[in-house]
């Protein structure tokens, strides 16, 4: 048998079917108890701002670091005026560890706190420092078994049994530990007086590779201006990013939207567009939830894909699919 239908039930079927996938979502959302927006990186004019509302997304990440206050504040009113939010700035690599640039970057971090502050913005991303070089011998990713003083941070062993073939690094691990922090408890009070928290991230600087130390350096400050930005990607090779999570805990204030997918094996691995790599998205979403993390998740990177595929895709992960 052949039903015709006319459009007056065509339209009620349709609002029959948008009202029920408006149900779903809102009972999706009820799942969580945590809200979080989406965000990206990137220059704050009217232009990338307009363009970005558009496709769904609700703040940015400004990396022009050394904005002037007026030009900050002038990036700010445009944002605000399209309902969205410059939430964060990418300062990105320090020196702390090199005493000819120390002074330098204590400055430059010094600015970029105050056009966080014209920008609006209440955290600033930092680097302290890396490590690294032809003249360290390093183990792999998956061979660090780290253990360390917890009052000082410093490292004892890399690698279960011999580390002598690491002492150099361990070294080096240990004397940027102690000038990053010098630098940044120096920095810590300016922090205050702008009201910008500094959120502490790795960035494959070989340094602070484990969880635990990670979290035991962060801690360390005991400062509600010195926190975590933790860079979901940035880690797998590591340890699983829900291990970094837990670990981290309350110390996390923005989380960096990113993924790595590692090879067979579990060793090494490459970067790639969110939600193709070896992240576990979902139970990602549940450890923010668990965590009572209610804030920003920025992508950095999948430059490949278009806007409307990455708020796509980051959708999907803050539903926790």
């Amino acid at each position: 048998m052949q039903h015709s239908v006319n459009r007056r039930e065509f339209l009620a079927t349709s609002a029959a079917v948008a009202a029920g996938a408006m149900a779903v979502e809102r009972l999706q959302a009820a799942a969580w108890k945590t809200t979080l927006q989406k965000a990206l990186i990137g220059v704050p004019t009217g232009a990338t701002l307009e363009g970005w509302k558009a496709a769904g997304f609700e703040g940015i990440e400004s990396n022009d670091r050394a904005a002037s206050p007026e030009k900050a504040a002038a990036a700010r009113q445009a944002a605000e005026k399209l309902g969205m939010r410059i939430h964060s700035v990418l300062y990105g690599w320090a020196n702390f560890n090199q005493e000819k640039s120390v002074e330098r970057d204590i400055a430059g971090v010094r600015t970029a706190l105050q056009a966080c502050q014209a920008y609006g913005a209440d955290a600033l991303l930092l680097v302290p420092c890396r490590i690294g070089g032809n003249e360290l011998a390093m183990p792999q990713p998956w061979e660090f078994d780290i253990a360390f003083d917890e009052k000082t941070g410093h490292i004892k062993r890399v690698v279960a049994g011999d580390n002598t073939p690491y002492e150099k690094y361990i070294a080096a691990h240990n004397h940027a530990t102690d000038t990053s922090r010098k630098a940044v408890q120096a920095l810590a009070p300016f922090a205050e007086k702008t009201g910008v928290i500094i959120a502490l991230e790795n960035v494959w600087n070989n340094l602070w590779v484990k969880p635990a130390i990670f979290q035991n350096f962060i801690a360390s400050f005991d400062s509600p201006w010195v926190q975590c930005y933790f860079d979901i990607g940035n880690h797998v090779r590591y340890a699983p990013p829900e291990e970094w999570i837990r670990a981290l805990g309350k110390l996390i204030v923005k989380c960096h939207v990113k993924d790595f997918k590692l090879n067979a094996d579990g060793h090494g691995g490459r970067f790639v567009d969110i939600r193709d790599g070896s992240v576990d998205w979902p139970l990602i979403r549940k450890e923010l939830d668990q965590l009572g993390y209610n804030g920003w998740m920025t992508i950095e990177g999948s430059g490949g894909l278009s806007l409307s595929e990455r708020s796509r895709r980051l959708d999907l992960i803050i539903a926790g699919k």
